[in-house]
């Protein structure tokens, strides 16, 4: 006779200490569903009531490599199965002065949003099994040139490609890719914006809005429709139209 284990599927997070990766991670395990929490602060991690925690710096590649070792152990050890990956971890600076470009700003953002996510992709993705789901976080800022968003803008273009390729590629090995592009959330991270937020929700509605189109594998999961159907029409506009509206004006 053979016998059979059937895996508990899990899910893992980066990021998950506040904001959208801790309401993801909450409403993850309201769902049954074992969630991996992933990020710097340890004591925020743990704090987590039924997550599993995993503490690490992204932007660090031996770090990466290393949880990914303890993390395939741990997958074995529990009879877990990864399903999904989301890779929400991420900064946002601003360059206020474009004519004195801030270059080791932008490496900063670039490195934690993008040259980060290569570290977590080059030794997580290997962990996922055919039917996974990998979602990226990228950002609703990337349909539109705002101002001051140079370094932040890029970074999650980037993120956007870096998905729709990969989605190209896994597709022979049947794992779907998600590029995440929320509108304005409410987040220590967003907090600090000194500009309006029209249409701004919570961690907690992004995560529902994130939570069911990973279930349901959408190529893009956007949210609030409102706010980023309105951008993408406005996308359509010329571009020396979009540049009128969008510039800074000084006084």
């Amino acid at each position: 006779m053979v016998m059979t284990t059937t895996k508990t599927p899990a899910v893992l997070i980066t990021g998950a200490s506040s904001g959208i990766g801790l309401a993801l991670a909450e409403h993850y395990l309201a769902q049954g569903i074992q969630v991996i929490a992933c990020g710097r602060n340890r004591e925020a991690l743990q704090g987590i009531r039924g997550a599993t925690p995993l503490d690490f710096d992204i932007t660090d590649s031996a770090q990466v490599q290393t949880t990914a070792t303890d993390l395939k152990q741990l997958l074995f050890d529990n009879h877990w199965q990864l399903q999904q990956v989301i890779l929400n971890a991420g900064s946002c600076e601003y360059i206020d002065d474009a004519l004195h470009f801030d270059s080791a700003l932008f490496a900063r953002v670039i490195n934690t949003n993008v040259v980060a996510m290569g570290y977590c992709l080059e030794h997580f993705l290997p962990l996922l099994s055919s039917g996974a789901q990998l979602g990226l976080m990228s950002s609703s800022a990337t349909y539109l040139p705002f101002p001051r968003a140079e370094a932040y803008g890029a970074s999650k273009a980037a993120i956007s490609y870096l998905g729709r390729s990969l989605r190209v590629d896994l597709a022979e090995h049947d794992i779907g890719v998600s590029v995440i592009c929320p509108g304005f959330v409410k987040t220590p991270l967003t907090d600090k914006n000194d500009f309006a937020m029209p249409m701004q929700i919570t961690a907690q509605q992004a995560a529902v809005a994130i939570f069911k189109g990973m279930q349901r594998q959408r190529n893009e999961i956007h949210f609030p429709g409102k706010f980023t159907w309105l951008l993408k029409l406005a996308s359509l506009l010329p571009e020396s139209l979009l540049v009128s509206l969008l510039a800074k004006k000084n006084n």
